[in-house]
């Protein structure tokens, strides 16, 4: 297909990109290898109910401290699942314990003639499986992917979880060779593309997104409007959303524009981006285009007025949407819902959860939530717990965000129980988790709490990352605690973690800084130090012996 765009969106690619495509081309034969919140009882908002919500708890694997409820994005073609827990192969940790093992051979070569010795005969779901358990350290991962190809074990299936893992760790050389080696087994390819253009967006490579969309039918994929819409919403979803509207009006002749288009640059600059400007100059584009917007167009526009806390055009919206015939949905309600309880009409935001009722929309977890956040914020913890019961009355799941949305108000022990809460409702706690207390303490000036925080996470298994110790490290130093915060940024180097320069100099100028100010005091100290009693009274008394010799001289002139 001839696509004039390609010219002016090509034209950043590098000479790396061009030895991938003469490479895929060449198809050999060849396999490659604040102010301080009041603290409240958080048993009492949660006791009477708990085993109720016990039953109901339900694990999540994604999750969003920075939102109060879901946006609208695409269906992800290409979600991969976790193989099923409640059958889990014999053969599985045999495999795993063979591979980590040989790790560390000399040459491939070896490795594999070492599994082969382990005896381990895997199949198609074995071989996902260790895949899967290995995702983050791709090495070993394609250590058992090559096992399975020894063994005639691969499918589709796991073919495009070895492009996922390989395009997560950025190994992009190597997932081109694979969808190559799977055009050659005559695999449909159309997944993986789909899998690379993902992976290249979340890398923060654009231009080679745009590049795997427009070679697709090297691979006979027809790059239809599907995998076009799809760019678009990857592009946006992982923050390129400038270079995603300009390919959509470069291609316009292509893929004429629409709605569904422009509502995923919406969905951009309202939710990822969360910016009122952009958005509504979008807005007016579609105007220009002569594009009318629909109720996903109207939702996105009240999401993002309802995040920055602009109830007036919120409500607005939800009015014109209404005239033009569109029905709101759980979304939308969702939205003015949180922007009413934000800007202090908590009672205006019961009447709209009422009057969402009434049409016949159920509230769900995210209903409540845009409630809940709001008032924890500000500090209206009755409000919330009050809330909280609803919510659980109705028998509704809590959230991560829920557990979130106290814990910004909880104190040290009940900072324990909610997490305590969290981990038996299978809802982590996680790495962000532990991120948001830290900064809570750090910020209520209770250093003392974050270090005790600290020792938590590593009883929970959760491994601190980088943004862990950056945190603490500076929350430890602007509360004067520097000897604390030395001994945690050694520790964090000594880790493998990569030094942080801006946090190396924060170290080292306090450290510095603190000697100065100690010679400062010490010098001023010893200028203003006054006399001692001792050597005070010595003085005078000398002074005073001699005028008094001198008068007694003068007495004896006198009488002489």
């Amino acid at each position: 297909m001839a696509l004039f765009w390609l010219t002016r969106i090509l034209r950043k690619t590098t000479n790396h990109s061009q030895l991938v495509l003469s490479l895929l081309l060449q198809f050999s034969t060849q396999s490659y290898s604040l102010s301080t919140p009041k603290l409240f009882s958080f048993t009492s908002a949660f006791h009477q109910t708990f085993s109720k919500q016990s039953r109901l708890s339900h694990f999540t694997s994604h999750f969003s401290t920075l939102q109060s409820f879901p946006t609208r994005i695409l269906t992800d073609p290409f979600a991969f699942s976790p193989p099923s827990t409640h059958a889990r192969d014999p053969r599985e940790q045999i495999l795993l314990d063979s591979i980590k093992r040989v790790a560390h051979f000399d040459s491939e070569t070896q490795a594999m003639a070492s599994l082969d010795e382990a005896g381990v005969e895997a199949d198609v779901n074995l071989v996902y499986s260790v895949i899967w358990a290995l995702r983050e350290e791709w090495r070993l991962a394609f250590l058992a992917f090559k096992l399975g190809e020894r063994q005639g074990s691969l499918d589709e299936k796991v073919s495009e979880l070895m492009v996922w893992v390989l395009g997560n760790c950025k190994k992009f050389n190597i997932a081109w060779c694979l969808i190559r080696d799977m055009y050659k087994s005559s695999f449909s390819t159309r997944r993986a593309m789909l899998v690379m253009i993902d992976r290249y967006a979340a890398a923060n490579d654009p231009c080679e997104a745009i590049r795997t969309f427009s070679i697709m039918e090297k691979f006979r994929i027809t790059p239809d409007e599907e995998a076009f819409l799809f760019l678009l919403n990857a592009l946006c979803q992982h923050g390129n959303v400038e270079e995603a509207e300009e390919f959509m009006l470069v291609n316009k002749k292509v893929f004429p524009l629409a709605a569904n288009s422009f509502n995923i640059i919406l969905n951009g600059w309202c939710n990822i981006f969360v910016d009122v400007f952009e958005s509504k100059r979008v807005w007016r584009e579609m105007s220009n285009y002569c594009i009318t917007p629909n109720a996903t167009s109207y939702a996105h526009m009240i999401s993002c007025f309802s995040k920055v806390g602009n109830l007036f055009d919120s409500l607005r919206l939800y009015d014109e949407m209404k005239k033009r015939g569109w029905v709101p949905d759980l979304e939308v309600y969702n939205s003015l819902i949180f922007v009413l309880t934000r800007e202090n009409c908590f009672k205006e935001a019961l009447k709209m959860l009422d009057k969402m009722k009434a049409t016949g929309l159920q509230p769900d977890s995210a209903t409540y939530n845009s409630m809940i956040l709001p008032l924890c914020d500000e500090g209206k913890l009755e409000d919330a717990r009050n809330v909280l019961a609803t919510m659980i009355g109705e028998n509704l799941s809590l959230s991560t965000g829920t557990y979130h949305a106290f814990l910004k108000c909880a104190g040290f022990e009940e900072t324990l129980e909610i997490l305590d809460r969290m981990r038996i409702a299978g809802l982590g706690p996680s790495k962000d988790t532990f991120l948001l207390i830290l900064h809570k303490f750090f910020k209520l000036e209770q250093p003392e709490n974050a270090l005790r925080v600290w020792v938590e996470m590593k009883k929970y298994e959760i491994d601190a990352d980088s943004t862990h110790y950056t945190v603490l490290v500076e929350g430890l130093a602007s509360c004067g605690l520097l000897i604390k915060a030395r001994k945690f940024y050694v520790e964090m180097r000594s880790n493998g973690h990569l030094d942080d320069p801006r946090l190396k100099k924060l170290v080292k100028e306090r450290v510095q800084g603190n000697k100065h100010e100690r010679q400062l005091q010490v010098s001023k100290v010893k200028r203003n130090k006054p006399v001692g009693l001792w050597k005070g009274s010595a003085m005078e008394r000398k002074k005073s012996r001699k005028q008094s010799r001198k008068r007694k001289n003068e007495g004896s002139d006198s009488k002489f």
